[in-house]
């Protein structure tokens, strides 16, 4: 038999308490560890864990017009949202005491404020989620009110969203964006780094049970708003030639019309009025070929208001006066090419000056007279009237217009280039062909935007910079004055007459083009160009229609032109005529 010998249990005991103490030593050096010395660490950590950063979008600059009305600006809305796993009972102190408040209550009181009934709310809010919406985009007044109830379990996202106040005025000019906020048409696509601001960010910590905590907040970057900017459109001006031309469409049946307004002595646009017309504030509803602006991008060829051009360089050039005689017949055969070009009616061999051919549109009588100068240097000013070259705006998507060159004119385009045809012209090209004439035979740049915000907050005006001469002054008046018989004597010009004032202008009628058959149809694009007064021409109005239906001649947009023109010297107050205009001889 074996008998074992008890231990020694102080021994025991003392192993134990060394195993213990040695355990104890770890746990504080590494207590220690975490608490000290890995702290910030750890911390740094948790925060990420806990933290939420999000996008504080930046307010879009807004977009004035000449007097300072707002054509385009943006504004936050709301979106109301809830976390339905977080919504419990809400506390608070009521007279000095802590109050519980039901849900049910509390959805009664969102409700209110939301214009919503309160089982509506109390559907959206119920449920296991950490997101519902409760409601989207509500204005600035709604989203104070519900931010007040100072509800936990509720948080909200700020959505720029672009307003445009007078709907579809200028909004061919104006633009709009697109679904990430950025300009895609128009000023707004132009100015997109001006009125475009800096979002910033905001950083918060979510507590255990997930909902924002709000003194954690801490805004990250600031964001910095879009600046302003101003452009030259008069915004009552522009509605009503919008309303001429939304009428003329209507009335010829028309496939668009086009009006411009142009300061002849700055060269600023005061009105670039199209029909059909695009409401930025939903331009889907608009056809995509709306959307952009025809002013700029769509070019025509002129026909009978180019002739103005050819009788402006006969006269600078010297090669005759507003008076210089021809046998104007009905048709004309076109040397060695035997292409014949005839007027729009038919009518004897006629004794008639340069004034009266431009009074009577005679495409026989300004080849006749146009020849004295040889067509490369006609060729010459029509580049310094500004064809076959964009405009200095460059306005997205714009077209410079065909002017083919001199090498590639044949014998008939050196002909009938003469009353335009052959050529292709936007609508600002034709009004700035006219500016030109206006100006004392100077074309300006034309201005649209003054310019953008400067740090000191304010908009500074445009620099109207030194044009190009063209023609004389001497030559500009002369060719003021024959165009003014135009409008005095001509069969269709009398009906743009504005009473009390002296005006020229001209007409035209042109056949369009069939791209696929490359013969001329019996659909027009009409014009009716205009300045005034004589004496001291200030404004430049230019009418289009194209493809006009129920109307195919410029008698379409005379009145048009006339309705636009009273306005325009009823707008800026000029004083009716008080100079006679002066005998020149029309026919001989």
């Amino acid at each position: 038999m074996v008998y074992l010998t008890p231990g020694n249990p102080n021994k025991r005991l003392k192993k134990v308490v060394a195993f213990v103490l040695g355990l104890a030593v770890v746990f504080g050096i590494r207590l220690v560890d975490l608490q000290i010395i890995e702290a910030d660490a750890i911390n740094a950590k948790s925060y990420e864990k806990r933290a939420v950063t999000r996008v504080i979008p930046a307010l879009r600059g807004s977009i004035l017009d000449a007097n300072g009305e707002v054509l385009a600006r943006t504004v936050f809305r709301y979106d109301i949202n809830v976390a339905p796993s977080k919504v419990a009972p809400v506390s608070r102190t009521v007279d000095g005491k802590s109050v519980e408040v039901s849900v049910d209550e509390i959805a009664g009181e969102i409700g209110i404020i939301l214009q919503m009934d309160k089982a509506e709310v109390l559907t959206k809010i119920s449920g296991v989620g950490e997101y519902a919406q409760v409601k989207k985009r509500v204005d600035a007044e709604m989203y104070r009110k519900i931010r007040d109830l100072d509800i936990p379990w509720m948080y909200y996202d700020p959505i720029p969203d672009r307003l445009y106040p007078n709907g579809a005025v200028a909004g061919n000019i104006l633009g709009f964006l697109d679904s990430e906020g950025i300009g895609v048409e128009g000023v707004e696509a132009m100015y997109e780094k001006c009125l475009a601001g800096q979002d910033g960010s905001e950083t918060f910590e979510k507590g255990v049970d997930g909902i924002k905590i709000p003194s954690s907040a801490v805004i990250t970057k600031e964001a910095v708003p879009g600046r302003d900017i101003k452009i030259t459109i008069n915004a009552d001006l522009q509605y009503f030639a919008q309303q001429v031309m939304a009428d003329t469409v209507r009335n010829t049946n028309a496939d668009w019309g086009t009006a411009i307004v142009i300061e002849a002595k700055t060269g600023r646009i005061l009105a670039a009025a199209e029909a059909p017309s695009v409401d930025p504030n939903a331009p889907e509803k608009s056809d995509a070929e709306d959307r952009g602006s025809r002013i700029f991008r769509t070019a025509f060829e002129p026909g009978s208001t180019l002739k103005t051009i050819t009788a402006a360089t006969v006269v600078d050039t010297g090669a005759g006066n507003a008076e210089t005689q021809a046998v104007v017949p009905y048709a004309f055969t076109l040397p060695k090419t035997g292409y014949v070009v005839t007027d729009s009616h038919s009518h004897p061999n006629e004794k008639l000056t340069l004034t009266g051919i431009l009074r009577d549109s005679s495409n026989t009588g300004i080849i006749k007279i146009g020849s004295s100068v040889d067509y490369k240097t006609r060729y010459e000013y029509l580049e310094k009237f500004g064809l076959g070259k964009k405009t200095s705006i460059n306005f997205p998507g714009e077209g410079s217009g065909l002017l083919n060159a001199v090498e590639d004119w044949d014998g008939i385009k050196q002909y009938v280039s003469m009353f335009g045809q052959g050529i292709s012209v936007t609508p600002i090209q034709s009004a700035m062909m006219y500016q030109a004439i206006a100006n004392q035979g100077v074309r300006l740049n034309p201005i649209l935007v003054e310019g953008c915000e400067d740090d000191g907050g304010k908009i500074p005006t445009a620099e109207v910079k030194p044009g190009v001469k063209v023609i004389s002054p001497e030559a500009a008046n002369e060719t003021m004055l024959m165009m003014e018989k135009v409008v005095e004597h001509g069969p269709i010009g009398h009906y743009g007459y504005v009473p009390g004032y002296r005006l020229g202008a001209k007409t035209g009628t042109a056949e369009i083009r069939d791209e696929a058959t490359g013969r001329y149809g019996n659909l027009y694009a009409v014009s009716y160009i205009g300045a005034g007064p004589v004496e001291d021409p200030e404004y430049v109005v230019a009418v289009t229609a194209f493809k006009t239906r129920t109307i195919r001649n410029s008698l379409a947009v005379a009145t048009p032109f006339k309705r636009i023109m009273q306005q325009v010297l009823r707008t800026y107050r000029v004083p009716p005529s008080t100079t006679k205009s002066p005998n020149i001889a029309e026919e001989w």
